[in-house]
């Protein structure tokens, strides 16, 4: 999954101690929970992007992991304090194709 994202200038008023604090809590208490099911990475988009400042990439084999990581996102600060909007979501099965055509088989 690709979850593209923009973080609001009140976020940007934190300074960087507040926001590298704030990004550990987010590893911790919202990635943590699922580590062992979940791999999340971050990617900077702002000087790439102009619809969203960044993006996680997001894998799994368990969905309902993944929505139980959406469900702690959206009820954290992160969200609660306006300071990341979720702007995008993308999710594929890489070569999905092949997958049913050697189940049909």
């Amino acid at each position: 999954m690709v979850i593209r994202y923009e973080f609001d200038a009140s976020w940007l008023q934190l300074s960087r101690e507040q926001r590298g604090a704030k990004r550990e809590v987010f590893q911790k208490e919202i990635v943590g929970p699922f580590a062992d099911k979940l791999s999340v990475r971050h990617f900077d988009a702002e000087a790439f992007a102009t619809d969203y400042s960044d993006f996680l990439f997001v894998e799994t084999e368990d969905i309902k992991t993944y929505y139980y990581f959406i469900e702690k996102l959206r009820d954290s600060e992160f969200i609660a304090q306006g300071w990341l909007r979720l702007r995008d979501i993308s999710i594929g099965l890489q070569d999905g194709y092949q997958e049913y055509e050697n189940d049909r088989t």
